[in-house]
């Protein structure tokens, strides 16, 4: 059976991918989680399970995932093109530095 169409398409930043690569090397334990939520992204940004909820201050306009408790990422969900746009990702501290 083939897989679910995707209903939302994930479009990686440079800045994204870089920071996602260092993140993993970092933590190699959370690869697989990280694959589970890009999934759940790509079927449904607005499942309870990801947490999604809109930023404020300097990151206004973007909104939040939770990866864990203690790790996010930060994204823009286009709803009209049916984008989810992957900012940065770490934990709370580092994706809501000034």
């Amino acid at each position: 059976m083939p897989p679910p169409p995707r209903a939302f398409a994930l479009v990686w930043t440079e800045s994204f991918a870089r920071t996602a690569r260092r993140f993993l090397r970092k933590h190699p334990d959370l690869d697989g989680i990280l694959a589970d939520v890009l999934r759940q992204l790509e079927k449904d940004p607005k499942a309870p399970r990801l947490r999604l909820h809109a930023l404020h201050g300097r990151h206004r306009g973007t909104q939040a995932i939770s990866l864990t408790y203690e790790y996010r990422i930060v994204l823009i969900v286009r709803f009209t093109p049916k984008e989810v746009v992957l900012l940065d990702i770490g934990s709370h501290d580092e994706v809501y530095r000034e």
